[in-house]
């Protein structure tokens, strides 16, 4: 499978965290430096609300405040992925549509759940992101995440990109993304647009090499995993390869390491953003994981290090 040119179904699509005060208070002017030091990296889009974001320590008035602050800042420069997950398909449908209004390009869904054991079945699934879609007007994306707990089979999530107009997209972060994508992209062909991969790409390149056409890695280091997808999308593999050896280390160091802390910490340091708390009962780094994530990027200077300073 030859991938697309960059768009909706192509490229690299950071998520945005959410800043907070030391306080625990929501920073919007950290959020906007946030949206416009992404920006500023050359990429594709940007997704906000995700996991990433911390969207499940955010109530619902602040949301909706974070989406709008988010899309007039980015003001149409890259399209924006909104996270709109919840159990409920009303809630979810809600929430799509909402998005859309203010701007939004995509909505992005996980399954429905809650906790270990209530879960909607594939009948319930399938309802769930058809009325989510007819809903809101725009594409979704389905996040198949270990997070949900939930399984979802690459003939199933070929099932809606055939069936389900508004499903053409998919974020595969799940163990052996690389099998699964390859496995979805066989079972969906031409109805799907756009298989990207997550997890901060700390499985990127085999999964480019599965079929991939996107990613959705952090705020971390978006300007140096966008020439992976260049090189390989031009036939340059070894170089992409390459390139992307240089930033595992640190990828790997985020994913294992320190989760959604460590974009906070590198925005800090590179003066986005004044603080990097996140909400209770996340803590924050043990100093000597900070240190050694500090290490790291600064072997390889993203821009999100110094974009502030």
């Amino acid at each position: 499978m030859t991938a697309p040119a960059p768009g909706l179904g192509a490229g690299v699509f950071p998520v945005a965290p959410t800043p907070f005060t030391d306080g625990g208070d929501l920073d919007l002017d950290g959020q906007r430096r946030v949206i416009d030091c992404i920006v500023d990296q050359g990429v594709d889009g940007l997704c906000i609300l995700a996991n990433y974001s911390e969207q499940f320590a955010l109530t619902d008035a602040e949301r909706d405040t974070l989406l709008d602050v988010c899309l007039r800042q980015v003001a149409g420069r890259v399209p924006v992925i909104v996270t709109c997950s919840h159990f409920s398909t009303r809630i979810a449908a809600q929430r799509a549509r909402r998005a859309a209004a203010a701007g939004a390009a995509m909505a992005m869904l996980m399954p429905p759940y809650h906790g270990a054991g209530l879960r909607a079945d594939e009948a319930g699934m399938f309802e769930h992101f058809a009325r989510v879609g007819e809903a809101a007007g725009i594409p979704l994306m389905v996040q198949d995440a270990p997070l949900s707990g939930v399984t979802l089979g690459a003939g199933f999530l070929a099932r809606l990109a055939r069936e389900l107009p508004a499903v053409r997209h998919f974020k595969i972060e799940v163990p052996g993304a690389a099998a699964k994508l390859r496995s979805l992209i066989a079972a969906g062909g031409a109805a799907i647009e756009g298989p990207f991969d997550g997890e901060e790409g700390i499985t990127l390149l085999a999964d480019l090499d599965a079929g991939a056409t996107g990613t959705m890695c952090s705020a971390l280091l978006p300007d140096l995993i966008r020439p992976v997808l260049s090189l390989h999308r031009a036939g340059r593999r070894p170089e992409a390869a390459a390139a992307y050896a240089r930033i595992l280390p640190l990828i790997n160091y985020e994913n294992r390491q320190c989760g959604l802390r460590a974009a906070k910490v590198v925005l800090r340091e590179g003066g986005v953003i004044r603080s990097e708390h996140v909400r209770h009962p996340l803590e924050p780094l043990h100093p000597a994981t900070r240190a050694g994530l500090l290490e790291l990027a600064q072997a390889v200077a993203p821009l999100a290090l110094r974009w502030g300073r």
